[in-house]
């Protein structure tokens, strides 16, 4: 008999049984001889049967043995390969229901985030809307103190205007006028002597650009009438000079 032992899996273990024939060269164990007794050959063909019988007797304990063994540890295999599969699942269920909590969570909370938003929104909304009322009342009222007090202004200023009015009379403007006569007389006056000063100053320029070109002619007709002396002069030489050649 032979059994081989081979790993096939993680945790798991093949087993093969050889059955064989009994050899036919075994050499049996001598047994000692037994002094004066005389043993048959039926005798020992009974003996070598019964040895076999115990032989094949053993094996087949031991074979029966090693197939609880293997029983056991197929069982034991089934038992952890079922306890592996309720694990994966329990794990599965466990881990889809925590993902679906959780993802009910993450809706509400974001529900939430949304609600909280739209209240501080319209908070601020509203806060807002009541500032800017707030200022274009001030700014109302603001414009309306600046109108009336313009107006108040005004109207004392109407009121001086109309008293000083009233408090002049007719000597007054009789003054006035003759205060206004005077003036305009002043005015006239002095824009005559402006004239009469512009006249006098445009006189005395013509006579000094006269005279300026007066004195140029004069230049001019000293410088030509040295020219006509230098030609004279010229000549009068040049005429010597014929002479004596």
């Amino acid at each position: 008999t032979e059994i081989r032992c081979q790993e096939k899996s993680k945790g798991g273990l093949c087993y093969e049984v050889i059955l064989a024939e009994p050899a036919v060269n075994v050499a049996l164990p001598k047994l000692p001889p037994t002094q004066g007794k005389n043993v048959s050959a039926e005798e020992i063909e009974e003996k070598l049967k019964a040895a076999e019988e115990r032989r094949l007797s053993l094996e087949a304990k031991k074979m029966a043995d090693w197939s609880a063994k293997m029983a056991k540890i197929e069982e034991a295999s089934r038992k952890k390969d079922e306890l592996d599969k309720e694990f994966k699942t329990h794990a599965k269920e466990v881990l889809h229901t925590k993902m679906e909590q959780y993802e009910e969570k993450r809706v509400q909370q974001l529900s939430e985030i949304k609600e909280k938003l739209k209240t501080h929104a319209a908070d601020i909304e509203k806060t807002r809307q009541s500032l800017e009322q707030q200022k274009v009342e001030e700014l109302q009222k603001h414009l309306e103190d600046k109108l009336r007090n313009a107006a108040t202004l005004r109207d004392d200023n109407i009121k001086k205007i109309l008293d000083r009015l009233k408090e002049h009379n007719t000597d007054k403007l009789n003054e006035v006028r003759a205060t206004i006569d005077q003036i305009e007389a002043l005015k006239t006056t002095e824009k005559t002597r402006i004239i009469e000063n512009k006249l006098s100053t445009a006189e005395q320029n013509r006579e000094k650009e006269l005279q300026k070109k007066l004195e140029n002619i004069r230049k001019h007709e000293r410088r030509a009438e040295l020219v006509r002396q230098n030609k004279a002069a010229l000549a009068q030489k040049t005429d010597v000079t014929a002479s004596s050649g």
